[in-house]
Formats: C-alpha cells, sequence, structure tokens
C-alpha cells in the first residue's frame, strides 16, 4: 500500500474507534472490506453522513483496493480491525 492511501487508512481506523455517527459510518465501510458476508456491506449514501475530508480518505482507500486486492489482516492491520469489529460488531466472534 502506498503512502498516501496508507495514511488515509490510519486516519479511518482512528476515527472508527470512536462513537460518533462519523465513526459508525467508517467503521461500517472498514468492516465491509475486512468482511462483508458477516459485518455487512456499505451503503454508499452514507459517505453523505462524513464531512469531505473523511470522504476523501475514504476515496483513497477504495481506490488503493484496486490495485492492493488484500484484505487488511495481511497488510498488518488485524488487530486494529478486530478492535473495530469488537467496538461495532460485539456480536461476531
Amino acid at each position: 500500500m502506498s503512502n498516501a492511501p496508507q495514511s488515509a487508512l490510519e486516519r479511518l481506523i482512528r476515527i472508527a474507534r470512536g462513537d460518533s455517527g462519523q465513526c459508525r459510518v467508517v467503521a461500517n465501510f472498514l468492516l465491509a472490506w475486512w468482511n462483508a458476508a458477516e459485518c455487512g456491506g456499505f451503503d454508499l449514501t452514507e459517505l453523505w453522513a462524513v464531512d469531505s475530508t473523511i470522504a476523501a480518505d475514504m476515496l483513497a482507500v477504495f481506490e488503493q483496493l484496486l490495485h492492493c486486492r488484500h484484505y487488511p489482516d495481511s497488510l498488518g492491520y488485524g488487530s486494529e480491525f478486530e478492535s473495530i469489529v469488537n467496538r461495532w460488531r460485539p456480536q461476531i466472534k
């Protein structure tokens, strides 16, 4: 993963660990990448609920996925995503 998308991903991970409505949207976005079947997909209209800076970070990560083609755990973010799952999808083990 190149530097700019990696920085965007790390900002999104920090946001997803919070508890606001924007945090929930970011978590939904990230968890759709992690495991959409169990964590749920991402409604694109949820982008309307985040500020433009967050949306730009989401777009940067999404664009990088076209080239990267890896799940976040294989990129070294497994524990970070597990914490997001625990925060937003505690029913998933």
